[in-house]
């Protein structure tokens, strides 16, 4: 087999038409699966082809399809789709294949503890951060965000350093995926992803002050593995009373950046 080049992430409908490789079909599969956001969300075919862009032709044949392999359960009450455990099979399948959870944990916990707010690690998932791992705080006021959970891109500190920790080229791509995907939002956006690779390039961390979400502040540090697979990004984040701009420069950033100098030293 021939060997293959790097490539953006491509969807069903973004691929190059004259890439005989990529399988449409597949894609806009994957595209139904990926439409359902929150936990035990229940989705029609007209809601699915709102979210994916597809016709509800296509849609209602990717959806009888996935329901005959069992990814889907299918309510005929409401006609409507929920993911089925075979999917979340596959999610801890991937989940079981990254040592890297089990090796960076006790330092995530010893982090937790001393901040007392919780600490996570993110991949990307298109234009959105899901959170791989996750240690909880002592604060009785922590954010209750679990694994498998998804945030923005875009105004995340977890977002922020993952953009910021692409080499240049692919940062520019992903950055106009981001422009395209964020719409009339993007100019007020734009301002605070560049600073966050400016901040990442000179002290190693991005932040997000409510930016994310009013209230919220959080720090992240971006983490390239050695063997060639995707980014990660950790993160600590929490209330804005508690953990205040200060408290992150002057003592949460630092120990994140231990953190995972940390893990990188133990990492295969």
């Amino acid at each position: 087999m021939r060997p293959r080049s790097p490539r953006p992430t491509p969807t069903a409908d973004t691929a190059p038409p004259r890439d005989r490789d990529f399988v449409t079909a597949l894609a806009r599969g994957l595209d139904i699966l990926r439409a359902f956001r929150r936990e035990g969300e229940a989705l029609g075919n007209g809601e699915l082809a709102a979210r994916t862009g597809l016709s509800k032709s296509t849609v209602s044949r990717l959806t009888y399809t996935l329901h005959r392999l069992d990814y889907l359960s299918y309510h005929a009450d409401t006609a409507r789709y929920r993911l089925a455990p075979p999917v979340l099979s596959l999610g801890y399948s991937c989940l079981a294949g990254l040592k890297l959870r089990d090796l960076a944990r006790p330092f995530m916990q010893a982090l937790a503890d001393h901040s007392g707010m919780p600490v996570a690690m993110a991949g990307r998932d298109r234009m959105s951060m899901v959170y791989i791992e996750r240690c909880k705080g002592t604060d009785a006021v922590t954010l209750s965000i679990e694994v498998g959970a998804h945030i923005r891109l875009a105004t995340s500190a977890l977002g922020r350093a993952c953009i910021a920790a692409h080499p240049p080229g692919e940062r520019a791509r992903l950055l106009d995926e981001l422009r395209l995907h964020e719409g009339e939002a993007w100019p007020a956006i734009r301002p605070g992803i560049e600073a966050a690779i400016g901040e990442c390039a000179a002290r190693g961390y991005c932040t997000s002050y409510g930016d994310w979400k009013p209230g919220v502040n959080a720090v992240a540090v971006p983490f390239v593995p050695r063997d060639g697979t995707p980014i990660l990004a950790f993160n600590c984040g929490g209330p804005a009373q508690t953990l205040t701009k200060a408290r992150i420069e002057a003592d949460i950033a630092p120990r994140l950046l231990d953190l995972v100098r940390r893990v990188a030293a133990v990492s295969p």
